[in-house]
């Protein structure tokens, strides 16, 4: 770093805003943004209360604590939202942060009122953003001058794949098509399965690696990747409905209503439809990816296709995220963006990152 950069660097850190935050969910994604809160990137934020869904802690003594996320597991002071939030609106900070670390619907039902009283909201909770359009307008309209909604890590785990859609957006470039793999999951699943091995053991290594949701039906059922399709396109000028998506759903329709332990318990009746379907890819010199995809005549659909060697996709690694983005500008080669995209880690990461952007 050059002698300039530095002082500009240090001058920054000097004066970054007071930010205070409370927290809602320390599941995988919640707890390694705890984590991430002992480091030189999060120590300048107050934590002021945490939550689980049972569970909250206010106590600074309590808060403080590595084990934090265990304890409150194990018990806390019952959960109390509008207790949290009298404690952020009396901190004084002069930036208020709500973080929404969960899947909740509820709680992203909350997300207008707490940005129309001026909280900052860092969320990878996709439930209004990537649902009915009423909810995703209600979010624009209550994003006034001086509040802030952070939603890098609900698409890509915090990839620049939002921001550089909304860029294009903002600078005239027209979108004629997204296109690629939204979902860690998904990702892992497909680069991983060859048909040597039964699809479910590699889901449960999914689930064991925190690629997938609690109920990894939630995955395979596509609604989270459709949820994903909605955000990029409506970023980008088109109000997309979730009727106009076409989404195939992986779960056999006999196991989408039991409990998640049957489920769990019945992982192997999934294991018969993918393996045909992966013998038909490679009898066509193919590979099995669950693709997204939006043209801009308002066609759109999520699922598993079966898709050349030569095509993007086909040479994914872990659980990497693709998305490719075809414009006026980016006509004859669509610009590509691709990387990690699930893990608690980066979604963390994408967490903190938006919040050290309102300094």
């Amino acid at each position: 770093m050059n002698a300039v950069l530095a002082d500009a660097f240090f001058r920054r850190t000097a004066t970054r805003r007071d930010a205070a935050v409370v927290l809602f969910g320390t599941g995988k994604v919640g707890g390694a943004f705890l984590q991430l809160l002992r480091t030189p990137a999060g120590e300048h934020l107050r934590l002021l209360g945490a939550a689980n869904s049972r569970h909250q802690q206010t106590q600074p003594a309590a808060l403080a604590e590595r084990r934090l996320r265990e304890r409150l597991d194990a018990g806390g002071e019952p959960r109390d939202d509008a207790a949290l939030l009298r404690a952020l609106h009396a901190s004084g900070a002069s930036d208020k942060v709500i973080i929404d670390a969960t899947a909740s619907a509820e709680l992203a039902q909350r997300h207008p009122e707490w940005l129309a009283h001026g909280c900052h909201i860092v969320t990878a909770n996709k439930a209004l953003a990537g649902g009915a359009l009423g909810g995703w307008r209600a979010l624009q309209a209550a994003c006034v001058q001086g509040v802030h909604y952070g939603d890098s890590a609900t698409v890509g785990a915090g990839l620049p794949a939002l921001a550089t859609l909304r860029r294009l957006h903002a600078c005239g470039d027209k979108l004629t098509r997204i296109e690629g793999v939204f979902s860690g999951s998904f990702s892992y699943l497909f680069n991983h399965y060859d048909g040597r091995q039964p699809f479910s053991t590699l889901l449960r290594e999914a689930c064991a690696l925190g690629y997938t949701e609690p109920d990894p039906r939630a995955d395979l059922s596509g609604e989270d990747v459709a949820r994903k399709l909605l955000i990029l396109t409506r970023a980008a000028g088109f109000p997309l409905e979730r009727a106009q998506l076409r989404v195939e759903s992986l779960v056999p329709e006999a196991l989408r209503e039991i409990t998640l332990a049957e489920f769990l318990d019945r992982l192997d009746e999934l294991d018969a439809a993918i393996a045909a379907r992966h013998a038909a890819a490679v009898a066509r010199d193919c590979v099995l990816r669950y693709l997204a995809r939006f043209e801009a005549d308002g066609s759109a659909w999520v699922g598993l296709v079966a898709v050349p060697v030569s095509h993007p996709s086909a040479h994914l690694l872990g659980a990497d995220n693709l998305f490719a983005f075809t414009t006026s500008c980016y006509q004859q080669r669509p610009l590509v963006i691709q990387g990690a995209g699930a893990g608690p880690e980066v979604t963390a990461q994408a967490l903190l990152g938006d919040i050290l952007a309102l300094n």
